[in-house]
């Protein structure tokens, strides 16, 4: 096939010998399967910010530290210069993350290293060495669901212990090879520490990863894994190896909603019936 344009530089350098075909095209990326010597593997060609359909980037990028102080003060005023360097931090953000995460027990695609917005990588495949099929398209019996749930569970674990919240996670962003779950798609990782969305990023991945398996292991859609996580975490000295539960009791303090209600609605009646005694008094 023609080589694309931004390929091109790679295949002069000789990191790549042969562009075989396209794989897929997402919001921030395209992905290319690729031959580099005897191996076949993954080029994802990230998308320039004004291509990516990726919504509320700053929500991800928030927290992200920027060793370089002019490179800092370029970003936050959006120069050239600036916008240039956001788009090299967005996309070394995921294979920083990946190196961390395998590191950590976390099955990714394993990284080559990024060369001008091309994250070389690891080509996951089948049981026949066929292109893994994303979660999505996997059908499995509810002991198979239940396994894989808890496996996810705990590579969710080992992100946050490395600091991360993947952001994004859910059925379209995990493949299946013959060895179970490998997450993919990770440039919009954020610091579970320093930004202020981690918290219900990290709830919406979990809920995301039981309301699949949920399908076919009901039995899952009643546990209480992202809030169990987030309390874990934020009690300090966190564990991603501790034991998980799915369960979780809510503080003895918190708000009884329904309890809230009835309240505003007693004394909503109360003031509509003192306006009509004082109405009714006017009128005598």
């Amino acid at each position: 096939m023609k080589i694309p344009k931004r390929l091109l530089p790679l295949v002069e350098e000789g990191l790549i010998d042969e562009v075989l075909r396209p794989l897929m095209s997402g919001k921030e990326a395209a992905v290319f399967v690729v031959r580099c010597g005897e191996q076949i593997r993954c080029a994802k060609v990230y998308k320039d910010a004004d291509h990516r359909s990726f919504k509320k980037a700053a929500q991800y990028q928030e927290g992200r530290k920027v060793r370089n102080s002019r490179r800092s003060r370029a970003m936050s005023k959006g120069s050239k210069y600036g916008r240039e360097q956001q788009e090299d931090s967005w996309q070394h953000a995921e294979v920083n993350a990946l190196f961390k995460l395998a590191d950590a027990g976390v099955r990714v695609p394993e990284p080559y290293g990024c060369y001008d917005g091309v994250l070389l990588m690891e080509l996951v495949t089948d049981a026949d060495g066929d292109v893994a099929p994303r979660l999505n398209d996997v059908a499995m019996s509810a002991e198979q669901a239940v396994e894989d749930h808890a496996i996810m569970m705990r590579y969710i674990m080992r992100m946050l212990g490395q600091g991360l919240v993947h952001g994004d996670l859910s059925e379209f962003n995990v493949l299946v090879d013959a060895y179970g779950p490998v997450v993919i798609d990770l440039p919009q990782a954020v610091d579970a520490a320093a930004n202020n969305n981690a918290s219900w990023m990290l709830k919406r991945d979990v809920n995301n990863m039981t309301q699949y398996y949920g399908q076919f292991a009901p039995e899952l859609l009643t546990t209480r894994f992202a809030d169990e996580i987030w309390a874990l975490y934020v009690a300090g000295d966190f564990d991603p190896e501790a034991e998980l539960t799915g369960e979780f009791a809510d503080p003895v303090d918190a708000a009884d909603v329904d309890s809230v209600l009835e309240e505003i609605k007693a004394a909503f009646a109360e003031m509509q019936e003192r306006q009509l005694r004082a109405q009714t008094e006017d009128e005598d």
